[in-house]
């Protein structure tokens, strides 16, 4: 941001003849949180129903909370078993088929009347935050410490959900590889 600001001092305002050299510190290696099978399952066990859809159909799918709180049903073709998150809606700027298997689909299925244009309700309204009260309640009693909902999505990635959906869905669907994420390599 800071060498943007001075790129612009030089390129469009002209107020430095050049911009000073900014030296970039390095950032962080991201955390990678992984549920095992029956951590998910417990989870799941103690969620409120809005909250257990949102994180069964996250765990199958492989999508951010945000994309999953702004789904939309002009997103979700049921006959097709896909939904998709426009480029406006995604971290990477870039439209993101998302095959629907099983799970999802089931979860959106339930989901089916319940709102003229949002996926997911609470009480008839569109929900549009998940890590509430709720939610950390629920990892408590499920015995789960520093995990984020967010993390969720790493679940198709960790080999558990290998079985629902494939390798070659799992690189669409996540925006990594395999092998990046088998080298702790966290593209999110």
């Amino acid at each position: 941001m800071l060498r943007a600001i001075l790129r612009r001092c030089v390129r469009e305002w002209e107020w430095l003849d050049r911009a000073p050299t900014v030296r970039l510190l390095k950032e962080p290696t991201r955390r990678i949180r992984f549920l095992s099978h029956e951590q998910a399952l417990a989870l799941l066990r103690e969620l409120p129903l809005h909250l257990r859809y949102m994180a069964t159909f996250s765990l199958s799918t492989g999508l951010r909370a945000a994309n999953v709180t702004g789904l939309t049903w002009e997103q979700v073709d049921l006959s097709r078993k896909l939904a998709w998150v426009h480029p406006d809606q995604a971290k990477a700027r870039k439209a993101i088929a998302v095959p629907l298997n099983d799970m999802a689909m089931e979860i959106v299925s339930h989901q089916v009347g319940k709102h003229p244009v949002h996926v997911f309700t609470y009480e008839g309204q569109p929900v549009k935050q998940v890590s509430t009260r709720a939610w950390y309640h629920a990892l408590k009693r499920a015995g789960i410490e520093n995990f984020r909902f967010h993390d969720l999505r790493h679940y198709v990635g960790s080999g558990t959900m290998l079985g629902v959906v494939g390798r070659c869905d799992e690189k669409r669907v996540n925006g990594s590889s395999p092998r990046a994420e088998a080298h702790g390599v966290d593209r999110t």
